[in-house]
C-alpha cells in the first residue's frame, strides 16, 4: 500500500481509524471481567482515544488459563515447524497489509512521528516476525558425542506460557521482539502492553488469529502495572516473564519470580549510554549529527539513547558548535505531519518528569546551552524541545539517572582512559558508542566498555540478525537474532542405552 502523502491525509485517516478498546482473550475481544476501563489519550493533543479495558488479576487468570489450555492442546506447541512458519509469515504479511492502520494507532497512542511509525516501527516489526518464521525450521536438535553404547538426543522444547511485558516507547516493535521468537518456538504468550500505549498490541491479537494462530495462543491484557503486570509476574502457571522497561520494574519481576514459582525472567532495562568522541575523529560533522539524533530520536524516549556525550577537551569547542547546530534543526511538530521528525512525549506524567530533570540539571550547576522548555502547549499535547547541558559532572543526577526525554548531558574528558572510566561509571550497561579514526583505539575502547552493544563511528545501527541487551542493571537476556530463541526453550536430554 502506498504511503499517505500529506498531513491532511494522515489526519483524515486518524479520524476514521477503528480504535481497539477491549482485551483480546481466546480469540475474541472481551471486556474486563469487572467492567473497569482506563482512559487512553493521545499525546498529540490530549484528546480521548478510547476507554480501554482495565485488566486485573481475574482477567490475567482467565488469559493464562486460556494460554495454558492452548499450549496443552498441542495445536501450536507440537505443530510442525513448517506450519508455525506458515502462520507467522502470514502474520508478517498482514502487518504490512495493515501498515497504515498500525502506524496511525501507534502515532495517536504514543506521539511518535507518523513517518517513523510507518517506515520504521511497523516495517521492522513485520521483519522481526518474518525473521523468526524463517528461522524456526532451520534450528536443529542435537546428538551428544557419547560412546557407542548409548544415544543421547538433545531436544529444544517450548517453555509453556510466556508473559511478555513491553514498554510504551516502541509498543509494536518491542512486542514483536518478544512475540515472534516465543511463538516460533511453540509457546503460548500473554502480552501485557504498557497502559500508555495498548492499541497496536490489541490489534495484533486479532491479526494473529486471522493469520491462523490457534485461539488462546496469544492473549492481550491491557492494564496498569499493579492491576495486570503484578498478577502476571506472580502467576504460578506462567513459566517465563520477558520484560522490557525500567530497571526498578525489572527488579519487581525478579521478586515476583522468587515469590511464586521461580519462573525464569529475561530483562531488558534502562540505560545511560555514553557517546564518546575522541580527538582523532576527523569527521566531526558526522559525529555531531549522530550524537544529536542519538539522544533526540523518538523524543529521547529510547532505552539506549546516547544521553551522556563524553567529548575530549581538545575538540570540545568545535564539536559543540556542530552539535548545537544539528540540534537546532530538530524541533517538535505535529506527529501526523510526514515532515515531522520530533513528536510528542507520551503523556503529561512523563513530560513533567523530564522537565523536573531539566530543573535538577540547572540546580546542580550544569550549563543549559540549548532548549529546556515545554513547547506547542496550545496544541493540548506534550512537547519538549531538544535540550543540551554542558559542563556536566558524571556524579550529577542528569548524568546518573535515566531521564527518558530529549536531554543531553555533556561531559569533558582529557584522555581515552578517562573517557572509558566515565563511560563505565554507571549502574547501566546497555549500549555505548565511540568515534575514532584509529583501528587500535576502536578495538581498545569497545572491548573496555561494559555494555551489551558498542557502536564504532555510528550510533544505533543494527538489524534483526544481531542480539540486543545489556550488562549490569540494564538487565540480562537478549532480544533479536537467533540467540533470542534460546531463552524461550528448555533443553531436554533423552538418553537411550544400547544393548550390545
Amino acid at each position: 500500500m502506498a504511503a499517505i502523502a500529506t498531513v491532511d491525509d494522515w489526519t483524515a485517516r486518524a479520524a476514521d481509524v477503528d480504535v481497539p478498546r477491549q482485551a483480546f482473550v481466546d480469540g475474541a475481544y472481551v471486556d474486563a471481567l469487572s467492567g473497569a476501563t482506563f482512559e487512553c489519550r493521545s499525546p498529540i493533543d490530549g484528546r480521548l482515544l478510547a476507554e480501554v479495558a482495565a485488566c486485573e488479576a481475574a482477567d490475567v487468570d482467565r488469559a493464562v488459563a486460556g494460554a495454558r489450555a492452548a499450549f496443552d492442546s498441542g495445536r501450536w506447541a507440537t505443530a510442525a515447524p513448517k506450519e508455525r512458519k506458515r502462520v507467522l509469515l502470514r502474520l508478517a504479511e498482514l502487518m504490512l497489509e495493515h501498515r497504515d492502520e498500525l502506524a496511525v494507532l501507534e502515532t495517536l497512542d504514543m506521539g511518535k512521528p507518523i513517518r517513523e511509525s510507518r517506515e520504521t516501527d511497523v516495517r521492522l516489526a513485520a521483519e522481526c516476525v518474518q525473521y523468526y518464521a524463517e528461522a524456526v525450521d532451520k534450528v536443529y536438535d542435537e546428538i551428544a558425542p557419547t560412546g557407542r553404547d548409548a544415544v543421547a538426543m538433545i531436544y529444544r522444547e517450548p517453555l509453556g506460557v510466556v508473559g511478555a511485558v513491553v514498554p510504551w516507547n516502541f509498543p509494536l516493535l518491542m512486542a514483536s521482539w518478544k512475540l515472534a521468537p516465543a511463538l516460533a518456538v511453540g509457546n503460548s504468550v500473554v502480552l501485557k502492553p504498557a497502559e500508555q500505549s495498548p492499541l497496536t498490541a490489541l490489534r495484533i491479537g486479532a491479526l494473529a488469529v486471522e493469520a491462523g494462530l490457534p485461539e488462546g495462543v496469544l492473549q492481550v491484557v491491557p492494564g496498569d502495572g499493579p492491576g495486570a503486570g503484578q498478577p502476571l509476574g506472580l502467576h504460578p502457571d506462567v513459566d517465563m516473564i520477558a520484560f522490557t522497561g525500567s530497571t526498578d520494574v525489572g527488579k519487581l519481576f525478579l521478586r515476583y519470580a522468587g515469590e511464586s514459582n521461580m519462573k525464569r525472567v529475561s530483562l531488558e532495562c534502562g540505560g545511560k549510554s555514553p557517546h564518546i568522541i575522541l580527538p582523532d575523529c576527523h569527521d566531526l560533522p558526522a559525529a555531531a549529527t549522530a550524537a544529536a539524533w542519538g539522544v533526540f530520536y523518538n523524543q529521547g524516549e529510547v532505552c539506549n539513547a546516547g544521553t551522556r556525550l563524553v567529548v575530549h577537551e581538545q575538540i570540545k569547542d568545535e564539536f559543540m558548535d556542530l552539535l548545537l547546530a544539528a540540534a537546532r534543526d530538530i524541533a517538535p511538530g505535529n506527529p501526523l505531519d510526514p515532515d515531522t521528525t520530533l513528536g510528542a512525549m507520551v503523556d503529561e506524567t512523563q513530560t513533567e518528569r523530564v522537565l523536573g530533570y531539566i530543573e535538577t540539571g540547572r540546580d546542580e550547576g550544569a550549563d543549559l546551552v540549548l532548549g529546556g522548555s515545554r513547547v506547542r502547549a496550545d496544541s493540548g499535547g506534550f512537547y519538549i524541545e531538544p535540550t543540551v547541558f554542558d559542563r556536566v559532572r558524571n556524579d550529577m543526577r542528569i548524568a546518573r539517572e535515566e531521564i527518558f526525554g530529549p536531554v543531553l548531558a555533556t561531559i569533558d574528558v582529557g584522555s581515552e582512559a578517562e573517557a572509558i572510566a566515565v563511560a563505565n561509571d554507571t549502574m547501566y550497561g546497555l549500549a555505548a558508542a565511540v568515534w575514532t579514526d584509529s583501528v587500535d583505539a576502536a578495538h581498545r575502547v569497545a572491548r573496555a566498555i561494559r555494555a551489551g552493544v558498542v557502536w564504532v563511528n555510528t550510533f544505533d545501527a543494527g538489524d534483526i540478525t544481531s542480539p540486543f541487551g545489556g550488562f549490569k542493571q540494564s538487565g540480562f537476556g537478549r532480544d533479536k537474532s537467533i540467540h533470542a530463541l534460546e531463552k524461550y526453550a528448555d533443553l531436554k536430554t533423552v538418553w537411550i542405552g544400547l544393548r550390545g
